[in-house]
């Protein structure tokens, strides 16, 4: 389906409308009912869907690269390969959505609900995540090189084999996470909330963990590397002393 650019379509009902590989590209659909549509393929890439209600809406595949989700309800949305980097998805609620394999490389999703979220194998480098909600989010072999998870809520989140090597976790909340294997290599935790923490495996070389909440001795004896790592000296002592090996070059 192909529609006229800058199409203004604010707050149509298009509840499960047909728009398979609709060209919606830079269409003003600001408050517009998508509740189940099926816009697989679409191009959307620059159109403004703030606030719009796009529940169980099926974006497997679609373009949004750089396009307006400001406080969009995506809740249960299949999003899966779509292409959504350069997107601002500030505020917008996402629980459950379906993000596999999406490309959201330097999108805005500050403030963002993504509970329970898909994200295995997501591109998310550069990405604004502060205060971002992903309690429960599967985010298995995401990469979130160098993104921004500061005051982030990432408790019971599965991060196993994920990449978030330079990321700002700073007063992040991943009680309960599964860091299993997981590259930290040049992260900041800083004050970060590590209760019950799995870091099995995990990559901290260069890592900052000074002030970090709830974090214990076990805990660290359990990861592959701590070279150069900051470490208050609570921890630091007693684990040079008893697990040298930690701090060595790594292999």
């Amino acid at each position: 389906m192909d529609i006229p650019e800058r199409k203004d379509l604010r707050g149509a009902n298009l509840q499960g409308a047909d728009l398979i590989e609709a060209n919606l590209r830079g269409a003003n659909l600001q408050e517009t009912d998508l509740i189940e549509a099926n816009l697989e393929e679409a191009n959307l890439r620059g159109a403004n869907l703030q606030g719009a209600d796009l529940i169980e809406a099926n974006l497997r595949g679609a373009n949004l690269q750089r396009a307006d989700l400001r406080g969009a309800n995506l809740q249960e949305a299949n999003l899966q390969g779509a292409d959504i980097f350069y997107a601002d998805l500030t505020e917008a609620n996402l629980p459950g959505a379906n993000l596999q394999e999406a490309d959201l490389t330097e999108a805005k999703l500050e403030g963002a609900n993504l509970e329970r979220a898909k994200l295995e194998g997501a591109k998310l480098e550069g990405a604004n995540l502060e205060r971002t909600n992903l309690e429960r989010a599967f985010l298995m072999d995401a990469k979130l090189e160098g993104a921004n998870l500061r005051g982030a809520k990432l408790e019971g989140a599965h991060l196993l084999e994920a990449h978030l090597e330079r990321a700002d976790l700073i007063d992040a909340d991943l009680s309960k996470a599964l860091l299993i294997n997981t590259h930290l290599e040049g992260a900041d935790l800083f004050k970060a909330h590590l209760e019950g923490t799995i870091l099995l495996g995990a990559q901290l070389s260069d890592a900052n963990l000074k002030g970090s909440i709830n974090l214990s001795l076990d805990q660290l004896s359990k990861v592959k590397t701590l070279y150069h790592a900051k470490l208050d000296d609570k921890l630091l002592t007693p684990l040079k002393k008893k697990y040298p090996a930690l701090f060595e070059v790594p292999d």
